[in-house]
Protein backbone atom coordinates (compact mmCIF):
# COMPACT_ATOMS: atom_id res chain seq x y z
CA UNK A 1 0.00 0.00 0.00
CA UNK A 2 1.68 3.04 -1.12
CA UNK A 3 1.98 6.27 1.25
CA UNK A 4 -0.74 8.29 0.10
CA UNK A 5 -3.59 5.41 0.42
CA UNK A 6 -2.28 4.88 4.14
CA UNK A 7 -2.65 8.79 4.55
CA UNK A 8 -6.64 8.10 2.98
CA UNK A 9 -7.57 5.87 4.84
CA UNK A 10 -6.07 7.07 8.08
CA UNK A 11 -8.13 10.47 7.57
CA UNK A 12 -11.56 8.52 7.52
CA UNK A 13 -13.58 8.65 10.32
CA UNK A 14 -14.54 5.07 12.26
CA UNK A 15 -18.01 5.76 12.11
CA UNK A 16 -21.11 7.22 10.67
CA UNK A 17 -21.71 11.00 10.76
CA UNK A 18 -24.49 11.96 13.05
CA UNK A 19 -26.39 15.13 13.57
CA UNK A 20 -25.38 16.13 17.22
CA UNK A 21 -27.10 19.55 17.45
CA UNK A 22 -30.41 21.68 16.22
CA UNK A 23 -30.52 25.28 16.39
CA UNK A 24 -33.39 27.82 14.31
CA UNK A 25 -34.29 30.91 13.81
CA UNK A 26 -36.89 33.29 12.50
CA UNK A 27 -37.46 37.26 12.36
CA UNK A 28 -39.16 39.00 14.78
CA UNK A 29 -42.26 40.13 12.11
CA UNK A 30 -45.11 37.43 12.28
CA UNK A 31 -47.88 37.55 9.42
CA UNK A 32 -51.18 35.81 10.35
CA UNK A 33 -52.65 34.56 7.64
CA UNK A 34 -55.99 35.27 8.27
CA UNK A 35 -54.97 38.85 7.86
CA UNK A 36 -53.06 38.40 5.09
CA UNK A 37 -54.95 38.91 2.12
CA UNK A 38 -56.31 42.28 3.39
CA UNK A 39 -53.00 43.46 4.60
CA UNK A 40 -51.11 41.92 0.91
CA UNK A 41 -54.35 43.90 -0.78
CA UNK A 42 -54.37 47.11 0.80
CA UNK A 43 -50.37 47.58 1.06
CA UNK A 44 -49.48 46.95 -2.81
CA UNK A 45 -52.33 49.43 -3.18
CA UNK A 46 -54.46 46.46 -5.40
CA UNK A 47 -57.96 46.98 -3.32
CA UNK A 48 -59.77 47.39 -6.33
CA UNK A 49 -59.16 44.01 -7.60
CA UNK A 50 -61.89 42.52 -5.90
CA UNK A 51 -62.12 38.72 -8.08
CA UNK A 52 -58.52 38.51 -7.62
CA UNK A 53 -58.63 39.34 -4.20
CA UNK A 54 -61.45 36.42 -3.30
CA UNK A 55 -59.10 34.14 -5.33
CA UNK A 56 -56.30 34.82 -3.11
CA UNK A 57 -58.27 34.53 0.31
CA UNK A 58 -59.46 31.05 -1.01
CA UNK A 59 -55.77 30.40 -1.47
CA UNK A 60 -54.55 31.27 1.94
CA UNK A 61 -57.81 29.51 3.46
CA UNK A 62 -56.50 26.28 1.69
CA UNK A 63 -52.40 26.89 2.51
CA UNK A 64 -52.83 25.53 6.51
CA UNK A 65 -50.94 27.96 7.56
CA UNK A 66 -51.67 29.89 10.56
CA UNK A 67 -48.41 32.03 10.82
CA UNK A 68 -45.63 33.25 9.04
CA UNK A 69 -42.31 35.31 10.05
CA UNK A 70 -40.94 37.84 7.89
CA UNK A 71 -37.98 40.60 7.45
CA UNK A 72 -40.64 42.55 5.18
CA UNK A 73 -42.80 44.35 7.65
CA UNK A 74 -44.44 47.19 6.50
CA UNK A 75 -42.53 49.56 7.00
CA UNK A 76 -39.94 48.69 5.29
CA UNK A 77 -42.00 47.83 2.16
CA UNK A 78 -43.35 51.39 2.70
CA UNK A 79 -39.85 52.83 2.20
CA UNK A 80 -38.86 50.29 -0.96
CA UNK A 81 -42.48 50.32 -3.01
CA UNK A 82 -40.53 49.19 -6.20
CA UNK A 83 -40.94 45.64 -4.39
CA UNK A 84 -44.66 46.01 -4.09
CA UNK A 85 -44.95 45.65 -7.77
CA UNK A 86 -45.36 42.99 -9.77
CA UNK A 87 -42.80 43.40 -12.33
CA UNK A 88 -40.85 46.11 -11.69
CA UNK A 89 -36.86 46.57 -11.58
CA UNK A 90 -36.42 46.11 -7.83
CA UNK A 91 -33.55 43.07 -7.62
CA UNK A 92 -30.91 46.15 -6.77
CA UNK A 93 -32.44 46.79 -3.53
CA UNK A 94 -33.49 43.29 -3.13
CA UNK A 95 -30.26 42.32 -3.22
CA UNK A 96 -29.24 45.27 -0.62
CA UNK A 97 -31.85 43.72 1.80
CA UNK A 98 -30.52 40.30 1.49
CA UNK A 99 -26.48 41.17 1.71
CA UNK A 100 -27.33 42.60 5.38
CA UNK A 101 -30.07 40.27 6.55
CA UNK A 102 -29.13 36.47 5.43
CA UNK A 103 -26.14 36.51 7.35
CA UNK A 104 -27.52 37.98 10.62
CA UNK A 105 -30.82 35.33 10.65
CA UNK A 106 -28.11 32.55 9.74
CA UNK A 107 -26.00 33.35 12.75
CA UNK A 108 -29.30 33.72 14.91
CA UNK A 109 -29.32 29.41 14.22
CA UNK A 110 -26.00 28.63 14.15
CA UNK A 111 -25.51 30.16 17.64
CA UNK A 112 -27.91 28.30 19.02
CA UNK A 113 -26.65 25.07 17.39
CA UNK A 114 -23.35 25.80 18.40
CA UNK A 115 -24.54 26.44 22.10
CA UNK A 116 -26.34 22.84 22.18
CA UNK A 117 -23.59 21.19 20.66
CA UNK A 118 -21.72 22.63 24.12
CA UNK A 119 -18.31 22.72 22.05
CA UNK A 120 -16.10 25.98 20.98
CA UNK A 121 -16.18 27.38 17.91
CA UNK A 122 -12.31 26.29 16.75
CA UNK A 123 -13.59 22.89 16.23
CA UNK A 124 -15.98 23.65 13.53
CA UNK A 125 -13.97 22.14 10.33
CA UNK A 126 -16.19 22.68 8.03
CA UNK A 127 -19.42 25.05 6.89
CA UNK A 128 -22.11 23.91 4.31
CA UNK A 129 -24.12 26.99 3.69
CA UNK A 130 -27.15 27.11 1.56
CA UNK A 131 -29.56 30.01 0.41
CA UNK A 132 -31.64 29.98 -2.34
CA UNK A 133 -31.68 34.34 -2.44
CA UNK A 134 -28.50 36.02 -2.58
CA UNK A 135 -25.97 36.08 -5.94
CA UNK A 136 -22.53 38.20 -4.37
CA UNK A 137 -18.86 37.26 -3.93
CA UNK A 138 -18.07 36.91 -0.92
CA UNK A 139 -21.59 35.67 0.21
CA UNK A 140 -23.46 35.02 3.19
CA UNK A 141 -21.39 32.26 3.81
CA UNK A 142 -18.24 34.28 3.97
CA UNK A 143 -19.80 36.63 6.02
CA UNK A 144 -21.34 34.03 8.85
CA UNK A 145 -17.69 32.79 9.29
CA UNK A 146 -16.94 36.36 10.42
CA UNK A 147 -20.27 36.81 12.70
CA UNK A 148 -19.65 33.36 15.10
CA UNK A 149 -15.33 33.85 14.65
CA UNK A 150 -15.19 30.74 13.14
CA UNK A 151 -11.25 29.56 11.85
CA UNK A 152 -10.19 31.36 8.82
CA UNK A 153 -8.94 27.72 7.70
CA UNK A 154 -12.50 26.35 7.62
CA UNK A 155 -13.55 24.50 5.13
CA UNK A 156 -16.72 25.71 3.07
CA UNK A 157 -19.36 24.64 0.68
CA UNK A 158 -22.13 27.35 -0.63
CA UNK A 159 -24.88 26.37 -2.33
CA UNK A 160 -26.64 29.02 -3.68
CA UNK A 161 -30.04 29.44 -5.83
CA UNK A 162 -30.60 25.67 -5.17
CA UNK A 163 -34.42 25.50 -4.43
CA UNK A 164 -36.97 23.31 -1.56
CA UNK A 165 -34.95 20.20 -1.62
CA UNK A 166 -31.21 22.05 -0.75
CA UNK A 167 -31.73 20.95 2.69
CA UNK A 168 -31.16 17.62 1.66
CA UNK A 169 -28.25 18.51 -0.07
CA UNK A 170 -26.73 20.38 2.84
CA UNK A 171 -26.65 17.15 4.89
CA UNK A 172 -25.60 14.63 2.16
CA UNK A 173 -22.76 16.98 1.73
CA UNK A 174 -22.46 17.29 5.63
CA UNK A 175 -22.13 13.25 5.67
CA UNK A 176 -19.50 12.90 3.22
CA UNK A 177 -17.48 15.65 4.49
CA UNK A 178 -17.47 13.86 8.22
CA UNK A 179 -16.80 10.51 7.42
CA UNK A 180 -14.18 10.86 5.00
CA UNK A 181 -12.53 13.36 7.60
CA UNK A 182 -11.54 11.78 10.91
CA UNK A 183 -12.48 14.65 13.41
CA UNK A 184 -14.11 16.97 11.09
CA UNK A 185 -17.32 18.79 12.72
CA UNK A 186 -19.42 20.01 9.88
CA UNK A 187 -21.87 23.63 10.77
CA UNK A 188 -24.81 23.17 8.34
CA UNK A 189 -26.78 26.18 7.88
CA UNK A 190 -29.83 26.69 5.46
CA UNK A 191 -31.41 29.68 5.41
CA UNK A 192 -33.92 31.74 3.08
CA UNK A 193 -36.52 34.38 3.38
CA UNK A 194 -38.96 36.43 1.03
CA UNK A 195 -37.03 39.39 0.17
CA UNK A 196 -36.23 38.44 -2.86
CA UNK A 197 -39.66 36.93 -3.90
CA UNK A 198 -41.98 38.70 -2.60
CA UNK A 199 -44.11 41.32 -4.85
CA UNK A 200 -47.54 42.43 -5.59
CA UNK A 201 -50.76 40.87 -7.34
CA UNK A 202 -50.97 39.58 -10.65
CA UNK A 203 -53.30 37.17 -12.17
CA UNK A 204 -50.47 34.85 -12.58
CA UNK A 205 -51.88 32.11 -10.38
CA UNK A 206 -48.12 30.72 -9.20
CA UNK A 207 -47.24 34.21 -8.01
CA UNK A 208 -50.29 34.00 -5.42
CA UNK A 209 -49.76 31.05 -4.62
CA UNK A 210 -46.19 32.08 -3.85
CA UNK A 211 -47.36 34.87 -1.51
CA UNK A 212 -49.41 32.41 0.52
CA UNK A 213 -46.87 30.03 1.59
CA UNK A 214 -43.48 31.27 1.46
CA UNK A 215 -41.59 32.90 4.66
CA UNK A 216 -38.62 33.26 6.56
CA UNK A 217 -36.51 31.25 8.29
CA UNK A 218 -32.36 29.46 9.03
CA UNK A 219 -31.98 26.15 10.41
CA UNK A 220 -28.51 24.84 11.33
CA UNK A 221 -26.68 21.43 12.37
CA UNK A 222 -23.65 20.42 13.80
CA UNK A 223 -22.76 17.11 12.14
CA UNK A 224 -19.48 14.88 12.68
CA UNK A 225 -18.50 11.31 13.03
CA UNK A 226 -17.53 9.25 15.75
CA UNK A 227 -19.17 11.73 18.95
CA UNK A 228 -16.75 12.19 21.89
CA UNK A 229 -18.54 10.01 24.84
CA UNK A 230 -20.49 11.90 27.25
CA UNK A 231 -19.60 15.31 25.62
CA UNK A 232 -21.57 15.26 21.99
CA UNK A 233 -24.93 13.72 22.16
CA UNK A 234 -26.06 12.34 19.16
CA UNK A 235 -29.61 12.74 17.82
CA UNK A 236 -29.86 11.47 14.81
CA UNK A 237 -27.28 9.05 12.72
CA UNK A 238 -27.03 9.97 9.18
CA UNK A 239 -27.44 6.44 7.42
CA UNK A 240 -27.60 6.91 3.46
CA UNK A 241 -28.52 9.46 1.11
CA UNK A 242 -29.95 9.50 -2.64
CA UNK A 243 -31.09 12.14 -5.34
CA UNK A 244 -33.80 11.01 -7.90
CA UNK A 245 -34.47 12.87 -10.89
CA UNK A 246 -38.37 13.10 -11.78
CA UNK A 247 -38.24 12.60 -15.80
CA UNK A 248 -39.44 14.87 -18.15
CA UNK A 249 -40.22 17.44 -15.29
CA UNK A 250 -37.32 20.21 -15.91
CA UNK A 251 -39.92 22.99 -16.34
CA UNK A 252 -42.22 21.96 -13.60
CA UNK A 253 -40.65 24.20 -10.94
CA UNK A 254 -38.02 27.11 -11.93
CA UNK A 255 -36.17 30.04 -9.88
CA UNK A 256 -35.39 32.97 -12.29
CA UNK A 257 -33.59 35.95 -11.39
CA UNK A 258 -35.01 39.07 -12.80
CA UNK A 259 -34.88 42.81 -12.68
CA UNK A 260 -37.68 41.89 -10.80
CA UNK A 261 -36.41 39.78 -8.25
CA UNK A 262 -36.87 36.09 -7.74
CA UNK A 263 -39.42 34.38 -9.45
CA UNK A 264 -40.58 31.54 -8.60
CA UNK A 265 -42.85 29.02 -10.69
CA UNK A 266 -44.03 25.91 -9.67
CA UNK A 267 -46.69 24.08 -12.29
CA UNK A 268 -50.12 22.51 -10.51
CA UNK A 269 -48.49 19.15 -11.63
CA UNK A 270 -45.73 19.12 -8.73
CA UNK A 271 -48.38 17.19 -6.28
CA UNK A 272 -49.22 14.40 -8.43
CA UNK A 273 -45.42 14.06 -10.33
CA UNK A 274 -43.81 14.00 -6.63
CA UNK A 275 -46.57 11.38 -5.34
CA UNK A 276 -46.30 9.53 -8.73
CA UNK A 277 -42.41 9.09 -8.40
CA UNK A 278 -41.96 9.05 -4.76
CA UNK A 279 -41.89 5.30 -4.40
CA UNK A 280 -38.68 5.07 -6.49
CA UNK A 281 -36.91 7.52 -4.07
CA UNK A 282 -37.93 5.49 -1.54
CA UNK A 283 -36.60 2.04 -2.50
CA UNK A 284 -33.47 3.30 -4.10
CA UNK A 285 -32.59 5.40 -0.62
CA UNK A 286 -33.83 2.51 1.70
CA UNK A 287 -32.57 -0.20 -0.24
CA UNK A 288 -29.72 -0.79 2.16
CA UNK A 289 -31.88 -1.11 4.93
CA UNK A 290 -34.56 -3.54 3.55
CA UNK A 291 -37.43 -1.63 4.93
CA UNK A 292 -40.09 -2.06 2.69
CA UNK A 293 -43.00 -0.55 5.21
CA UNK A 294 -43.42 3.45 4.61
CA UNK A 295 -45.26 3.14 8.13
CA UNK A 296 -42.46 1.91 10.16
CA UNK A 297 -40.29 5.19 9.38
CA UNK A 298 -40.42 8.42 11.17
CA UNK A 299 -40.98 11.24 8.42
CA UNK A 300 -39.69 14.56 7.50
CA UNK A 301 -40.67 15.94 4.32
CA UNK A 302 -40.55 19.27 3.18
CA UNK A 303 -43.97 21.16 3.77
CA UNK A 304 -44.34 22.33 0.24
CA UNK A 305 -48.13 22.88 0.57
CA UNK A 306 -50.85 20.64 1.70
CA UNK A 307 -52.13 19.15 -1.75
CA UNK A 308 -48.33 17.67 -2.08
CA UNK A 309 -48.67 16.53 1.43
CA UNK A 310 -52.12 14.79 1.10
CA UNK A 311 -51.13 13.17 -2.39
CA UNK A 312 -48.32 11.83 -0.37
CA UNK A 313 -50.70 10.48 1.93
CA UNK A 314 -52.72 8.64 -0.42
CA UNK A 315 -50.19 7.42 -2.89
CA UNK A 316 -47.88 5.57 -0.11
CA UNK A 317 -51.24 5.02 2.30
CA UNK A 318 -49.96 6.28 5.54
CA UNK A 319 -51.14 6.95 8.47
CA UNK A 320 -51.96 10.67 9.81
CA UNK A 321 -49.46 11.04 11.94
CA UNK A 322 -46.67 10.32 9.59
CA UNK A 323 -46.82 13.96 8.42
CA UNK A 324 -47.52 15.38 11.81
CA UNK A 325 -44.28 17.18 12.30
CA UNK A 326 -44.44 18.33 8.64
CA UNK A 327 -47.76 19.95 9.09
CA UNK A 328 -47.35 21.14 12.11
CA UNK A 329 -44.27 23.71 10.74
CA UNK A 330 -45.96 24.12 7.92
CA UNK A 331 -48.90 25.44 10.00
CA UNK A 332 -46.70 27.55 12.22
CA UNK A 333 -44.18 29.06 10.20
CA UNK A 334 -45.06 28.61 6.39
CA UNK A 335 -42.60 27.51 3.59
CA UNK A 336 -39.19 28.26 4.43
CA UNK A 337 -37.77 26.77 1.52
CA UNK A 338 -34.06 25.13 2.65
CA UNK A 339 -34.65 25.89 6.11
CA UNK A 340 -37.55 23.28 6.89
CA UNK A 341 -36.13 20.08 7.02
CA UNK A 342 -34.09 20.86 9.85
CA UNK A 343 -37.41 22.51 11.86
CA UNK A 344 -38.98 19.64 11.07
CA UNK A 345 -36.64 17.11 12.90
CA UNK A 346 -36.17 19.44 15.35
CA UNK A 347 -40.27 19.86 15.86
CA UNK A 348 -39.51 15.58 15.63
CA UNK A 349 -36.74 15.16 18.50
CA UNK A 350 -38.60 17.52 20.96
CA UNK A 351 -41.86 15.44 20.06
CA UNK A 352 -40.29 12.59 21.11
CA UNK A 353 -38.88 14.04 24.20
CA UNK A 354 -41.90 15.34 25.22
CA UNK A 355 -44.13 12.31 24.89
CA UNK A 356 -41.39 10.09 27.12
CA UNK A 357 -40.85 7.87 23.65
CA UNK A 358 -37.40 5.58 23.68
CA UNK A 359 -35.67 7.41 20.63
CA UNK A 360 -35.54 10.42 18.82
CA UNK A 361 -37.20 9.79 16.09
CA UNK A 362 -41.19 9.68 17.46
CA UNK A 363 -39.94 6.36 18.88
CA UNK A 364 -39.20 4.62 15.91
CA UNK A 365 -35.50 3.47 14.75
CA UNK A 366 -35.15 4.46 11.36
CA UNK A 367 -36.64 7.69 9.23
CA UNK A 368 -36.39 9.61 6.00
CA UNK A 369 -36.18 12.62 5.06
CA UNK A 370 -37.16 14.07 1.99
CA UNK A 371 -36.82 17.31 -0.20
CA UNK A 372 -38.60 18.63 -3.20
CA UNK A 373 -37.91 21.29 -5.79
CA UNK A 374 -36.21 22.10 -9.06
CA UNK A 375 -35.38 19.91 -11.41
CA UNK A 376 -37.91 18.47 -10.29
CA UNK A 377 -35.68 16.68 -7.88
CA UNK A 378 -36.31 14.80 -5.25
CA UNK A 379 -33.32 14.31 -1.93
CA UNK A 380 -33.84 11.86 0.80
CA UNK A 381 -31.95 11.55 3.73
CA UNK A 382 -32.00 8.05 5.26
CA UNK A 383 -31.92 8.50 9.34
CA UNK A 384 -31.85 6.53 12.21
CA UNK A 385 -32.47 7.77 15.50
CA UNK A 386 -30.62 7.47 18.97
CA UNK A 387 -32.33 5.97 22.46
CA UNK A 388 -33.42 9.20 24.77
CA UNK A 389 -31.80 8.54 27.96
CA UNK A 390 -34.15 7.94 30.98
Amino acid sequence: MSKLSEMGYSQQAKGPATIMAIGTAIPSYVVYQADFPDYYFRLSGCDHMTELKEKFIRICEKSTIRKRYMHLTEEILKQNPAILTYDGPSLNVRQQLVASEVPKLAMEAASKAIEEWGQPVWKITHLVFSSVVGAATPGADYKLIKLLGLEPSVKRVPLYQQGCYVGGTALRIAKDLAENNASARVLVVCVDNTISSFRGPSKHITNLVGQALFSDGASAAIAGADPIPSVERPIFQIAHTSMHLVPDSDSEVTLDFLDAGLIVHVSEKVPSLIADNLEKSLVEALGPTGINDWNSLFWAAHPGGPKILDMIEAKLGLRKEKLRATRTVLREYGNMIGACLLFILDEIRQNSLEAGMATTGEGFDWGILLGFGPGLTVEAVVLRSFPIAK
